[in-house]
């Protein structure tokens, strides 16, 4: 009974999500079967973590004990890959083995030494997608200026842009990449890699269209003429107010074509990774689970309680203006609660919160979208 299971899991591979429910001795070249129960595993303890949250305290009462931190997450392996019947194969583009660019990257997010100054049992998948997302988002639908094609972000003035802190850090995490495949663009690189840390932390699978080509200097980063130019073409966290705040977000992401749904559902990588002082002047995870693709940074959104931070590690906050948890654990910036207190914002906050698979599937969507602009 196994064998036309087999059969379909090795000529359909967008099937092959569930060989996860099969003892890995009998699957036929698959990658790494521990890899499957790692996933399942991981996709599991989403909901654990989600339990231990601290409560926020209400009036005459604490908050709940401290929860356990990601590192379990991290313990249990990366990644579940969801089938996407619409994506393009990464075979087909015949001169690079896509496969063998993929198990470098997933070396790298496998590095057990790698370590984050905000959170517990890190991994580089966050700032791998971080990477691919100010890459693609320097579009302008009007102009058909930025975007994924050219990795313009090797350059100044890009690479300097507040908004890009810290993400020459990434850059050199697969440096050693493209000079394995030296005919891999770095547009393309940076692009497969977060495609594949997104997959690989239990997000769906992004469909993926080799062909990006590099630019050859910083005369070609892409300039923006708005308020925000001294921070090129990306989205500030805090323009003085929310109303301000979440006007600025579509006046942003309009430009890249991007509608109110979809805003929110790219505002769900939040959930990944963390701030950082010494790169955007924030501090901290937004979620429990900074590793894993879900809907937590929605729940946290709603269900938690957030006050303006006074205070870091037992003195006065120095840092810019931002919202904390009541265990002073969790963050959340001005861009974020704008999605709350913005009606038409906050409705899709509240269904991604209720709805895991809605959230995933329009992230998936909105990711892929992203990652496609500028492609040429």
């Amino acid at each position: 009974w196994l064998k036309p299971l087999l059969l379909i899991c090795s000529n359909k591979p967008n099937l092959a999500i569930h060989a996860h429910l099969l003892p890995s001795s009998i699957l036929p070249q698959t990658p790494p079967n521990i890899k499957m129960w790692q996933r399942a595993v991981r996709r599991s303890a989403t909901p654990f973590l989600r339990s231990l949250r601290p409560v926020a305290s209400t009036a005459g009462s604490a908050p709940l004990g401290k929860a356990v931190g990601a590192g379990i997450v991290a313990a249990a392996g990366l990644g579940f890959a969801a089938g996407n019947n619409n994506s393009r194969s990464w075979l087909e583009c015949k001169s690079t083995d896509w496969n063998a660019v993929r198990k470098e990257i997933e070396a790298i997010l496998e590095d057990e030494n790698y370590t984050d100054s905000s959170y517990d049992g890190a991994n580089p998948g966050p700032l791998l997608l971080r990477l691919a997302w100010h890459s693609s988002g320097t579009f302008c639908k009007s102009t058909k200026t930025g975007g994924s094609d050219g990795a313009t972000m090797r350059f100044d003035p890009e690479v300097g842009w507040g908004a890009n802190a810290g993400l020459k850090k990434a850059q050199d995490l697969l440096e050693p990449v493209k000079k394995k495949f030296p005919e891999v663009s770095y547009s393309d690189l940076w692009i497969f890699a977060a495609c594949v840390a997104i997959e690989e932390m239990g997000g769906p699978k992004i469909n993926f269209t080799p062909g990006r080509t590099d630019k050859e200097s910083g005369k070609q980063c892409p300039s923006w003429a708005g308020d925000t130019h001294k921070d090129g073409r990306l989205p500030s966290a805090d323009m003085g107010s929310p109303d301000k705040t979440a006007a600025h977000l579509r006046y942003i992401f309009n430009r890249m074509g991007f509608d109110d749904r979809e805003i929110v559902a790219l505002s769900g990588a939040h959930g990944l990774g963390a701030c950082h002082t010494d790169r955007s002047g924030y501090w901290g995870p937004w979620t429990r689970a900074p590793t894993t693709v879900s809907n937590e940074y929605f729940r946290e959104l709603i269900e938690n309680r957030w006050t303006v931070k006074k205070t870091h590690k037992g003195k006065p906050w120095t840092g810019p203006m931002q919202y904390e948890d009541p265990t002073g654990e969790l963050m959340m910036l001005p861009s974020d609660i704008a999605l709350l207190q913005d009606p038409a914002f906050r409705k899709y906050v509240e269904l991604y919160a209720k709805d895991q698979d809605t959230f995933l599937k329009d992230f998936g969507a909105a990711v892929g979208k992203l990652f496609d602009l500028g492609r040429k």
